[in-house]
This record gives C-alpha cells, sequence and structure tokens, in this order.
C-alpha cells in the first residue's frame, strides 16, 4: 500500500471510531434536546432522602424552630409515595407536620400540619 492510500485509510478509520464514542448527551444537545438523567431507584430512593426534602419544604412554611420540635421524623413508603411526618414528645397533644412525597420524580404531592 501506498503512504496515501494508508493515510486515507487511518483517517477513515479514525474518524469512525471517534462518531462511535461521541457521548449520547452531545449528540441531544446538538439536537435541541437536554440531557436528563433518571436514577432506576427514583429521586427519592430513601427514606433519608425523603425526610431531608419535608424538611426543606416545612422550614419556610412552619418554621425551623418548630419543625426542630417535632423530630423524630419518619418516612414510610407505600405505593410510590413516602409518607413523612414529625412526632410528638410522649403524652404531649398536638399536630405534626406531614408530606407526602412522589419517589419517582421528588413531586411534592401534599404538606400539611395537624392540630
Amino acid at each position: 500500500m501506498n503512504k496515501r492510500r494508508k493515510a486515507i485509510i487511518t483517517f477513515l478509520m479514525l474518524s469512525l471510531l471517534m462518531a462511535l464514542t461521541v457521548p449520547a448527551g452531545v449528540l441531544q444537545a446538538e439536537e435541541g434536546t437536554k440531557h436528563n438523567y433518571k436514577p432506576a431507584n427514583g429521586y427519592v430512593p430513601d427514606r433519608e432522602t425523603a425526610i431531608a426534602i419535608a424538611v426543606a419544604v416545612w422550614n419556610p412554611i412552619y418554621g425551623k424552630e418548630n419543625i426542630e420540635k417535632k423530630k423524630p421524623f419518619k418516612a414510610t413508603l407505600k405505593e410510590g409515595i413516602w409518607y413523612v411526618t414529625g412526632s410528638l414528645p410522649f403524652g404531649r397533644v398536638g399536630g405534626v407536620p406531614e408530606a407526602e412525597i412522589s419517589k419517582d420524580d421528588g413531586r411534592i404531592l401534599r404538606i400539611s400540619h395537624g392540630k
């Protein structure tokens, strides 16, 4: 093979290799769509994450000091929805903060505070 033919074949092979290794996100960005990673286990995979989201939403609504008094927080997953609640000391009467959060996409479905 002559040098020119080798150079052309090498160039074509490198071009093909580069085309096959371009990340999908780069191609999507060029097409105008944005990359979006969605975890297989949802955006709210565990109770710690559900509680953190609930507290972040409760604090500006009910006041951080009030929410701190409602520890420990409990989170239960039922049919793809995290149910997060606060607690009251034993024998104390009153309400606790409540939140319902979608495990799949992290949407806040309901916020409340019992009386």
